[in-house]
């Protein structure tokens, strides 16, 4: 495992570590084999433990239904790329009403029904926050 040479009063050893299991260390000094017995301190470490939950896989966007509107939120904060659908616009379910950036990827917001746009004031460079109403859907 290792070795180590040591002077001690004038007389020169040769020891090489065979083996340490525990506190207990196998060892051969000048060619004559020993147990001995270590006696130090557990080391302690200064670095916190870091205890982290489940992931949660990623949702679509939250939407909310009253009175005949569906509210399209954002489900990630992030930048907005561009914005292809404006106010008043009619758009089939499936369809792209805008993209944004969010953790270094291209993400795309389609509409979850067929309907009229309503409530879109956003545009390319604006910034999201999780959960926040993008536009609705009449």
């Amino acid at each position: 495992m290792k070795s180590f040479k040591f002077t001690i009063e004038g007389v020169k050893y040769d020891v090489d570590v065979k083996s340490v299991v525990d506190n207990i260390a196998q060892v051969e000094v000048n060619g004559t084999s020993f147990e001995v017995e270590i006696h130090r301190q557990a080391p302690v470490t200064k670095t916190p433990v870091l205890l982290r939950g489940p992931v949660k896989s990623p949702e679509a966007p939250k939407t909310t239904t009253l009175t005949g509107f569906t509210k399209v939120r954002s489900p990630l904060p992030g930048n907005i790329l561009s914005v292809i659908k404006k106010n008043g616009d009619k758009v089939n379910r499936g369809e792209l009403v805008l993209t944004y950036e969010a953790m270094k990827m291209e993400n795309q917001i389609l509409a979850e029904k067929e309907g009229v746009i309503r409530q879109l004031t956003l545009s390319p460079g604006d910034i999201i926050i999780q959960d926040q109403v993008l536009f609705e859907i009449e």
